[in-house]
């Protein structure tokens, strides 16, 4: 009953705001906090919200907001004014995601950095050790920065509620070489290049390119191109696969990978047998079936998600293998001579992914997390995206050809680990179909 009352009050005091009645509004809202002692953190957390937006004090503002979100920590539009208010956000900024702007089409022009030796002028290029530019001709090492360095995340609704959550890569980018003054087009997928007439290298400076975010950390290649074809081999005579023709050399180069942090909880439904003593002279024990409804609390980190459409499958199976602990904040020079492809998943779509995938693990875990339980249903609706970083991982790839096919082989650069979608390594027909399955 009072949770009903509380909650008729919120709607007017929610109608007087949005007609303007800030005063009115005020009263509605004063009276459906003091009288919600039994009312839902939902009907709290939104009442505190809306007394926030009748009110143009700051502090005030600032404490309705924060109380809103000790109700309700996922509250989207609590977190974004908060974010407006800290200056993390401008209002000029939000944009309505059923109505963007359609991006300008045509070429675009973009800049590229072209990394030359400080002492001969030459070519630098990045060696594979995560460290350091080494030049061709002589030798110069230039390191690129502290270890220690992490990959800062980004707020997910204050990315969300602008363009930045909703870009989409270019039809076509220009580049102009500062070495020999060539001009030449790339791929939307590229994010970095070597000059087709000075061989100089080059990568973009995502800064001049509006519709794409650019990536916050980078996961340095650990190694060369031998000890790549040298981990390919390794894994080829592990697994018996025999090639039916020769097997070019590994490629090297990054590919764009969604990483995001979620929080909230699980609600949840469930059945538990409970063992209960009964006191008389006999003492014996009963068991009964007892039905919970609960909810628990859930902290996901690093949830990561291919951000490239082309290799989606592969990079999946073999993102299991990378420490993303690893990552290190994003330096250009990290891709000086490799090539980088840029994101065609956006960041919203990627975001629903992760949050399905951390459901469906969390889901499977509960019985272990909460004891022993009959899971009966579940819900994410108190599921929320906390952060996200957009982080370029190392790959060598190459194919192999069996059964007519070509069959493409990923290698983890960072430690070597190789993932190959060829079927003649599996053992047997039950293998090979759990893998079938697990993908579905």
């Amino acid at each position: 009953m009072q949770q009903d009352y509380a909650d008729s009050l919120l709607r007017s005091g929610i109608l007087e705001a949005k007609t303007g009645s800030q005063s009115v509004a005020r009263r509605y809202l004063e009276r459906a906090l003091y009288t919600s002692n039994n009312a839902s953190h939902d009907t709290m957390a939104e009442a505190w919200y809306w007394m926030a937006m009748v009110t143009d004090e700051p502090a005030e503002k600032r404490k309705a907001l924060e109380n809103a979100l000790t109700h309700d920590l996922g509250h989207s539009r609590a977190r974004r004014e908060l974010a407006i208010l800290d200056g993390r956000l401008k209002p000029e900024d939000l944009v309505d995601a059923d109505a963007l702007p359609v991006p300008a089409g045509g070429i675009a022009q973009a800049d590229a950095d072209r990394f030359m030796c400080p002492k001969c002028g030459g070519r630098m290029s990045f060696a594979p050790d995560g460290q350091s530019l080494v030049c061709e001709y002589c030798t110069r090492n230039e390191t690129l920065g502290t270890a220690q360095a992490e990959a800062e995340e980004e707020d997910f609704i204050v990315a969300m509620s602008t363009l930045r959550g909703h870009r989409q890569p270019l039809a076509q980018q220009v580049f102009h070489c500062q070495g020999c003054g060539a001009e030449f087009t790339l791929p939307p997928t590229l994010l970095s290049a070597t000059c087709l007439y000075c061989n100089s290298a080059h990568v973009v400076s995502l800064e001049n390119v509006r519709e794409l975010i650019a990536p916050d950390g980078v996961l340095p290649h650990a190694f060369n191109q031998k000890r790549a074809a040298w981990h390919l081999v390794q894994w080829v005579e592990k697994n018996k696969v025999q090639p039916e023709v020769q097997v070019d050399l590994p490629r090297g180069l990054y590919l764009p990978t969604w990483t995001f942090d979620l929080g909230g909880s699980i609600q949840y439904t469930a059945e538990r047998v409970e063992e209960e003593e009964i006191p008389t002279f006999g003492k014996y024990r009963q068991y009964r079936t007892v039905r919970v409804t609960d909810e628990y609390s859930i902290s996901v980190n690093d949830q990561p998600v291919p951000a490239t459409r082309k290799l989606a499958k592969p990079l999946a199976r073999l993102l299991r293998t990378f420490d993303l602990t690893a990552v290190k904040p994003y330096d250009p020079r990290y891709l000086a001579d490799w090539p980088a492809e840029v994101y065609d998943v956006p960041m919203g779509d990627a975001s629903l992914d992760a949050r399905g995938q951390a459901f469906k693990a969390m889901k499977a875990d509960l019985p272990n997390l909460l004891g022993s339980i009959t899971l009966i249903s579940s819900s994410s609706a108190g599921m929320r995206v906390e952060s996200f970083k957009l982080v370029l991982l190392p790959v060598w790839m190459t194919e192999i050809r069996q059964g007519g096919k070509d069959h493409l082989v990923l290698i983890n650069g960072q430690n070597g680990a190789v993932h190959g979608d060829t079927l003649e390594k599996k053992t047997n027909l039950f293998e090979w179909l759990a893998d079938v399955l697990e993908d579905d």
